[in-house]
């Protein structure tokens, strides 16, 4: 008798934000034997993207969605975008779209968020709201618009200061608007920050050149022709004014909850309780639509830890909700902000210890038990560096005295508490201290191995991968653990350096140093290895630009270095000539179908907008070379640590949007940093325009154009680890653009460690993208001059390695497949014919006959046969 199968339950989720990317993820983990169909419908045309980063839309078109991505490639998720549910019949469980689509369900969850309210105001139909991505394209494109027709920067009115309000306000002044803030409390933040705080943060606004009107709100808008003119407040003011934004709060999308008659919170929005279940059976509530003790929030926290209990719940489980964790920390018009706890020192006999330095911008506050020695809550403007390690802390007894804990106070910090295992270290994903140590012990790993990096912890614990406020914290939990285990500190390169590839690179420049044989006999022990060895010649490319296989620097170099050629799986190699920004001449192409047919080789176009050459012997290298270089070709670097190639788009010489020849930028920088040898490989893009067609953000440094210039993005890149790189400086000119560029790969190379990604690098620094917009663009370490004129050096003294090689008869030598016989290939390498051209053999294929062996100087091309 063959068993059962059972059939699966439909759940539907109503909404496409975060909470319901949540929810899908968590039950494609926890569902292992999918007895769960789940559909999720969103009337945005975007996959669930991160709501909390909307701010850095204002730079240009970004790509906010929430990771993992793949979670939506899982047979048993389905999103629908672009469709909004208008209708649900709780008794027949079933909901029908605006398309006319019916879904049946036995599981309903209301996922449908918040809107921007608009008070009912003269003129407010004239108004926008901040709340998705078209609201944020919206306003930036009339924005540019109205300063396109007037001659003048937009005057911008945003109604709110709260998160979104200052965020609206901030993002529009950093692209040249006049931006005001008319908020209806005493102070900026009136929800989260006391005064004290409130009119720190105020007056650090100003200082940006945004104006602030306290104590009133908009009461008329005044319009003239159908445009905006003037906004009358209710303390009569009239300010001038050209584009109007509301961000004053949240209003729940409990329209389908009314609907089916579920119970409602106080001040709307559909009552769940500790289960996240609503009143009608079947129905559950989750993120900002879900009103748990009368009162809806709009943080990532609880509506993640919401969409976790209801994924358990769905499977069995008896998870509950009990709290609402209502801490934040964030970046507002520029200005660090975060508040924890009893923010306003609400509890009885509590005491607060303040530090207020108007002249700096600054303002912290604890607050404590009345005995001073347990923590209630805190509130920091302008440095939250201590926010990270104090939350996690809350309402345990402080081992040092609570000022010691004051960063602006200037005083030496307390050594660290140890934190309980209990205590939550990220509040976005509700990972506890003790789920990260566990993690670096190996207890949480796939296989049992432990996450001793910071990049695995995050990926393996999710901390630090949403907000990303908690990352310090999450880096000194992993150094703690690993000092206890005997291994963490220790920052050496390998068993031959004690020092780091930072603290090698500084002493070799420094020293003089340029052989290895002096650097090792120097700085460190022994004959070298594989690690260090390519470590010492990187770092004496980069410093002395000189042939990277000359001066017994060839024996340091891994294999496709001392090839200057990428070896493939069958022992043959690839060729890369590098095309500029993926512009070439009809002759160039010409000349590289010729080689390709001539010596038989596999082709294919990369998507870096380059062609490679695959299957070429050692003994070929020298010959395809010198067709190529007579061309005109050089060394694409393909094999090296280096800058890989420059992506772009057509730009303002074709394109109808473009804006910035993209281009001649891309030709430029690929010129300019060939060659240039890094950490870890280098890609850039340059795009001509904010459709972004060069994918420019998921690259190390990524260039946008603008109408004023070019955006400057860093610490992309599209590995292993995916990440969006994040914008350095906007509106740059040509020659701005390349110092800054300069700057940064300098800092880079010289500060990285080993085979670390800019992202990772840049993520390990303290204070991240604003600690290298610091150094790059404001030269805080005096560096500027030095790491510009390093990057000078090396453009100055550079030469193609190809061409430097097939000039000198010594080295050719390198090229020979056997030292005896010279001139005899190689006669192990089998292919077999595939789409009109040849891969190589697998083993069964070579067994069984069908591989052609290469015995000659060139294998079979078509119209040969095989």
């Amino acid at each position: 008798m063959s068993e059962q199968t059972t059939t699966p339950r439909d759940v539907l989720v109503v909404g496409a934000g975060p909470a319901a990317h949540r929810l899908a993820d968590s039950l494609r983990q926890r569902d292992v034997e999918r007895r769960l169909r789940v559909t999720v419908v969103g009337e945005e045309p975007w996959a669930p993207y991160d709501r909390v980063a909307l701010s850095t839309r204002l730079d240009g078109p970004v790509d906010l969605a929430l990771q993992p991505a793949d979670v939506w490639d899982d047979e048993h998720i389905a999103l629908v975008t672009g469709e909004r549910v208008e209708s649900v019949d709780h008794v027949a469980h079933s909901a029908v779209t605006s398309s006319g689509r019916v879904l049946q369900w036995d599981e309903l969850v209301l996922a449908t968020g918040s809107s921007a309210p608009v008070p009912d105001i003269a003129g407010s139909e004239h108004a926008r709201v901040y709340r998705t991505i078209d609201d944020v394209d919206r306003i930036v494109a009339e924005a540019a618009a109205i300063a396109a027709e007037r001659g003048r920067p937009a005057r911008v009115l945003v109604a709110g200061g709260g998160l979104l309000g200052l965020e609206a306000a901030g993002g529009l002044a950093r692209l040249g608007s006049e931006a005001a803030v008319v908020h209806s409390g005493g102070w900026l933040m009136s929800a989260q920050l006391d005064e004290g705080a409130g009119r720190a943060l105020g007056r650090i606004v100003e200082a940006k050149g945004i104006a602030l009107h306290l104590g009133t709100r908009p009461q008329t808008i005044h319009v003239d022709a159908g445009r905006v003119v003037a906004v009358s407040f209710t303390n009569a003011q009239r300010v001038p004014a050209d584009l109007v934004i509301f961000a004053i709060g949240i209003r729940a999308r409990d329209e389908l909850g009314r609907a089916i008659g579920a119970e409602l919170g106080e001040r709307g929005g559909v009552a769940i309780d500790t289960a996240c279940r609503t009143s009608v059976p079947g129905v559950w509530a989750i993120g900002e639509v879900a009103a748990f003790e009368g009162r809806c929030t709009g943080l990532v926290a609880p509506a993640n830890a919401m969409a976790e209990v209801v994924a358990d719940r769905l499977l069995g489980g008896v998870a509950e909700f009990t709290s609402v964790d209502d801490a934040t920390k964030l970046k507002l018009a520029g200005v660090d902000v975060a508040s924890f706890g009893d923010a306003f020192g609400a509890t009885p006999h509590a005491l607060e210890i303040v530090y207020a330095d108007p002249a700096r911008g600054l303002y912290q506050k604890l607050v404590m038990t009345g005995d001073a020695k347990t923590l209630l809550g805190g509130v920091f403007v302008g440095d939250a560096s201590p926010y990270s390690s104090l939350r996690p802390l809350l309402g345990t007894e402080l081992s040092s005295e609570p000022a010691a804990y004051l960063s602006a106070a200037g005083v030496e910090p307390p050594a660290g508490d140890e934190l309980p295992d209990a205590a939550l270290v990220c509040a976005c994903n509700n990972v506890a201290a003790g789920t990260i140590r566990g993690a670096i012990g190996g207890e949480h790993g796939e296989h049992g191995e432990a996450c001793t990096e910071l990049g695995a912890l995050k990926t393996c614990t999710r901390a630090g991968t949403q907000c990303g406020s908690c990352v310090p914290l999450v880096k000194k939990l992993l150094e703690a653990e690993l000092a206890k285990s005997g291994i963490a500190m220790s920052r050496a390169l390998c068993e031959h350096f004690e020092l780091s590839r930072q603290e090698l690179f500084e002493s070799i420049r420094v020293l003089g140093l340029t052989s290895f044989d002096e650097i090792v006999s120097r700085l460190g022990t022994g004959r070298g290895c594989d690690v260090c060895k390519p470590v010492v010649a990187s770092i004496l490319a980069t410093q002395h630009g000189s042939y990277i296989l000359d001066g017994g620097r060839g024996g340091l170099q891994d294999t496709n270095d001392r090839a200057m050629a990428n070896m493939q799986k069958d022992g043959t190699y690839s060729v890369v000539p590098r095309i500029p920004a993926g512009e070439v001449t009809p002759e160039k192409l010409a000349v590289i179908a010729e080689v390709a047919i001539e010596f038989g080789l596999y082709t294919k176009i990369t998507g870096g907008q380059r062609i490679d050459l695959f299957g070429a012997r050692l003994d070929q290298l020298p010959d395809i070379w010198r067709r190529l270089v007579d061309a005109g070709f050089e060394s694409g670097q393909a094999y090296g640590k280096a800058l890989r190639n420059v992506k772009s788009c057509v730009g303002s010489t074709w394109c109808r949007y473009g804006v910035q020849d993209s281009v001649a930028m891309a030709v430029r920088l690929e010129l300019r940093y060939r060659g240039l040898r890094s950490p870890h490989k280098l890609k850039f893009g340059v795009s001509g325009c904010a459709r972004e067609c060069a994918e420019a953000r998921g690259k190390d440094v990524g260039v946008i154009a603008t109408d004023q210039g070019w955006n400057l993005y860093v610490g992309g890149n599209g590995g292993f680890q995916p990440a969006h790189a994040q914008l350095l400086a906007s509106d740059l000119d040509d020659e701005t653009l390349i110092r800054y560029i300069d700057r940064y790969l300098m800092y880079y190379i010289r500060t990285a460690d080993r085979l670390q990604r800019t992202a990772r690098w840049m993520e390990d620094l303290d204070g991240g993208i604003d600690h290298v917009r610091e150094v790059v663009v404001d030269d805080s370490l005096g560096l500027a001059d030095e790491l510009e004129a390093a990057v000078a050096r090396h453009v100055d003294g550079y030469e193609d390695e190809w061409a430097a090689t097939l000039a000198d008869p010594d080295r050719l030598r390198r090229f020979r497949s056997f030292v005896n016989a010279p001139h005899t290939p190689d006669p192990t390498i089998a292919r077999v014919a595939e789409r009109e051209q040849f891969r190589p053999a697998t083993a069964e294929e070579r067994a069984d006959g069908r591989a052609t062996i290469l015995a000659g100087a060139r294998i079979p091309v078509r119209g040969e046969g095989a």
